[in-house]
């Protein structure tokens, strides 16, 4: 389909938006000094213990003896940091995939009926932080099982000693109104884990990861609030078979040093189908960088695995009526799906609260990146107070070597609040392989404010509604200022606008926008087919492209 075809760019996240590009350096975390096996040691005798020295290579192999010592040390020496790794994790998940699913014992049922404001009231208590003390700048806290989070994980900690079991205790939480303490399991464990740092100004500890529930995790930025959420992996999300979710039922996390800028997280993933193994290397700051790699062994054949899922709230925005009753001119925890492909387009699409379930893939070869975004950040648009919807992060994928020929799928799922998540956005890979092989892959997520492709504009509103005539509608769409080329008035910007092939363009016309600085495209279309309608549409001057491509699945005007 030419221009209108599989759309993105390769552009990633640019240094403006404050973080470093952390891709080549997944593994590097400035914690602790841990000995690489690119190098040998030499161990001396000591009357009451031993220590090591790390030397250089050459000088390991021009010593005398030197292999031996090498052997006598990987033989008999248990190292410190070297106890536990990814290797562990992904071993442990294809062990798992050779047996039959087991779901995680379930908690007792009165912590199972707690209703959400009762499961609120119970409160981790800060001053029981692990490794909380001065100077540190990382420390967990722990989510308490009930309700919806109906079992207990394990959860670990690896450190130069080994591997160590967080062990639960009634005493790290205030219970609130619920009378309950004295009922609960002395080894209940926990739901779920949150990671602090000072991510918004020194000296303060905020939370900027939160693991809980299924797969589910959430990651901050600075000056945002938390909004949508990703998953380790999405399977059949909206098909009528009905969706399966696969669960975190084990981490482990390396202790940080004090001084550390980032933090690492295993987890053993399980499913009926399917098992596991992940690793985040989180790296908190005005974007939070989070590298993972995920190794991945099917059980049994999975029609539509998702990778990096992300998942997020539409309930209503400027493209859509305001449902009656409601009060506030938006409500959305993100307003668009973004893609950058690996032919160089760069393609916007508007999220809908529709009457219907909506199901859209976008095929592409070695995509850029894909992301559900937050564009809208002005209060005024939402006017919430407590929610401060303008404030939620966005969330940026970008592989990390070629993800091949797949499609990038978008679920829209009708609601009636802004309580139940119905935005998911996932890629799928055109091969996945049969039970019994791995499929590895690597992806660094963003957690950001704002996000900038490659495109000179970008969409900044889209507005819907009736056309003049019957089965009419009328779109208009508003871009960022683009200046035209030396010597133009601008006379010459148009549009290039294509739709499916039931639909039929009436109008079209483009001007300057002089409260936005930039340019706004309207147009009018025909659709009797009682269909919805594929429309697409950039700005152009001359050959030469303006704009990202807007991208919309148009419902058929009543």
């Amino acid at each position: 389909m030419g221009r209108f075809g599989s759309s993105t760019h390769q552009n990633i996240i640019e240094d403006h938006h404050g973080a470093r590009n952390h891709a080549s350096r997944e593994d590097v975390i400035h914690d602790r000094k841990l000995p690489r096996l690119g190098c040998l040691f030499r161990l001396f005798k000591q009357p009451v213990h031993h220590s090591l020295t790390i030397m250089p290579v050459g000088r390991c192999f021009n010593s005398s003896g030197a292999v031996g010592w090498l052997l006598i040390l990987l033989l008999a020496l248990p190292l410190p940091g070297w106890s536990f790794g990814y290797a562990d994790v992904a071993e442990q998940a294809r062990s798992l995939s050779e047996k039959r699913f087991d779901p995680p014992a379930k908690i007792p049922k009165f912590l199972r009926e707690l209703r959400y404001d009762e499961l609120r009231d119970i409160r981790f208590k800060p001053e029981k932080s692990l490794w909380r003390a001065p100077g540190t700048r990382f420390d967990l806290q722990f989510f308490h099982p009930g309700g919806i989070y109906d079992y207990a994980v394990k959860i670990n900690i690896h450190d130069s000693e080994g591997v160590h079991p967080v062990p639960f205790s009634v005493d790290n939480f205030n219970y609130g109104k619920n009378p309950i303490a004295d009922k609960i399991p002395d080894d209940l464990g926990y739901a779920g884990f949150k990671v602090y740092f000072p991510l918004n100004r020194p000296g303060q500890q905020d939370e900027v990861v939160s693991f809980v529930g299924a797969s589910y995790f959430r990651g901050l930025a600075k000056d945002t609030l938390y909004g949508l959420s990703a998953r380790g992996l999405a399977i059949d999300t909206g098909l009528e078979s009905g969706e399966e979710f696969p669960l975190f039922r084990e981490f482990w996390i390396d202790r940080p040093s004090p001084k550390s800028t980032a933090i690492r997280i295993y987890a053993l993933l399980d499913s009926r189908r399917i098992t596991g193994a992940y690793r985040f290397v989180v790296f908190p700051g005005r974007t939070t960088r989070m590298n993972v790699r995920a190794t991945l062994f099917a059980r049994d054949k999975i029609r539509e695995p998702g990778v990096a899922p992300l998942t997020s709230m539409f309930h209503y925005g400027e493209n859509s009526d305001r449902p009656h009753g409601e009060w506030r001119p938006e409500v959305h925890d993100s307003d668009g799906l973004m893609l950058l492909n690996g032919n160089g387009e760069q393609l916007w699409r508007p999220l809908v609260n529709a009457s219907r379930l909506r199901l859209s893939q976008f095929q592409l070869e070695n995509p850029r990146g894909f992301g559900l975004l937050q564009r809208d950040r002005l209060f005024d648009h939402y006017q919430d107070l407590e929610t401060r919807m303008e404030k939620r992060p966005s969330a940026w994928i970008t592989p990390l070597g070629d993800w091949g020929k797949g499609y990038v799928k978008l679920t829209e799922i009708p609601t009636n609040n802004e309580f139940n998540d119905n935005i998911v956005a996932y890629w799928t890979p055109r091969k996945f392989p049969p039970p019994g092989e791995p499929f590895e892959i690597r992806y660094r997520i963003d957690w950001l404010k704002t996000f900038h492709g490659p495109a000179t504009s970008e969409v900044i509103n889209t507005f819907v509604g009736r056309g003049q005539k019957k089965h009419r509608q009328r779109f208009v769409i508003d871009f960022q200022p683009v200046s035209p080329h030396s010597g133009s008035s601008g006379d010459d910007i148009a549009a290039d606008i294509w739709l499916s092939k039931r639909g039929k363009l009436i109008e079209q016309h483009v001007q300057p926008n002089p409260e936005t600085g930039g340019w706004r495209l309207s147009f009018e279309i025909e659709n009797a087919s009682g269909k919805p309608l594929e429309l697409r549409a950039f700005l152009r001057q001359g050959a030469e492209t303006l704009s990202e491509t807007w991208s919309y699945l148009a419902e058929a005007p009543e």
